[in-house]
């Protein structure tokens, strides 16, 4: 007989876009918008642990760069990537633009989101305020609301910008929604925007994470990417290499 799972309630907060839970079920705390939509999965025992492929997929889009300075997080959830970039990539700049004002107040209190001074969090719009972030090594799009990708996953000014944020040599990182045939959603207008020079990592969760370049003529090391991998994963506690194996080519 499997033990049954435990849920305990530790918040609940109403705002604008609808209802914000914070539930804790044995070792692990989750972020839930609306109607039990789980959008983030923390394990209280170290916060910056990946506990999905999806994430882990995010980290390796990041890793595709030699040595990252500066990250910008276009949503910030329970923030577990936030914390696992900067505890695991040399950066020392990051900011974070997070729509809900009760987010990020919710993952330093209950979802252990570290106070760190590299950190500047910003409450609003992704879609408005991209003009006016600093330009970054890294950039990461995961802008879900409890009822899928918001609007700007497939908002081709936006994702062009998004590019155009990028330093020289950098990294744009997003997390796509699956189609039912394992395309990325808008695959059609990706293929447009970024020239199909890009690369995808499809995962287990139904997501497809995109590898955006900054420029046409940069390419993906692999070997790079999977030797950084490795010299990683005694830190992570986990090996990458099985993920790193499915990327591809744009579809």
């Amino acid at each position: 007989m499997t033990e049954e799972r435990v849920e305990h309630l530790l918040a609940e907060v109403q705002d604008e876009f609808g209802v914000i839970r914070v539930l804790e079920v044995a070792d692990y705390r989750f972020l839930e918008f609306g109607d039990a939509i789980e959008q983030s999965c923390v394990f209280t025992a170290d916060p910056s642990w990946l506990e999905y492929d999806y994430t882990r997929a995010m980290l390796i889009g990041a890793l595709c760069h030699e040595q990252p300075e500066s990250a910008l997080f276009l949503g910030l959830g329970a923030g577990t990537l936030t914390q696992a970039c900067l505890k695991f990539l040399p950066l020392e700049d990051v900011e974070a633009i997070e729509l809900r004002p009760d987010v990020p107040r919710l993952a330093i209190e209950y979802l252990g989101l570290d106070d760190d001074p590299r950190l500047y969090i910003r409450v609003g719009d992704a879609l408005e305020l991209l003009e006016t972030a600093e330009p970054a090594d890294l950039i990461f799009v995961d802008l879900y609301t409890d009822v899928g990708p918001g609007v700007g996953h497939l908002a081709w000014s936006f994702l062009e910008n998004c590019q155009k944020r990028l330093n020289p040599g950098g990294w744009l990182v997003i997390n796509q929604w699956a189609t039912d045939d394992g395309k990325p959603l808008g695959a059609a207008l990706l293929r447009g925007l970024y020239h199909r020079h890009y690369w995808e990592l499809p995962v287990k969760e139904g997501n497809v994470i995109l590898i955006v370049p900054s420029e046409l003529d940069q390419d993906l090391d692999l070997d790079g990417l999977v030797v950084r991998a490795e010299a990683l994963a005694p830190r992570l506690g986990y090996s990458l290499q099985s993920l790193i194996k499915a990327i591809r080519p744009a579809t």
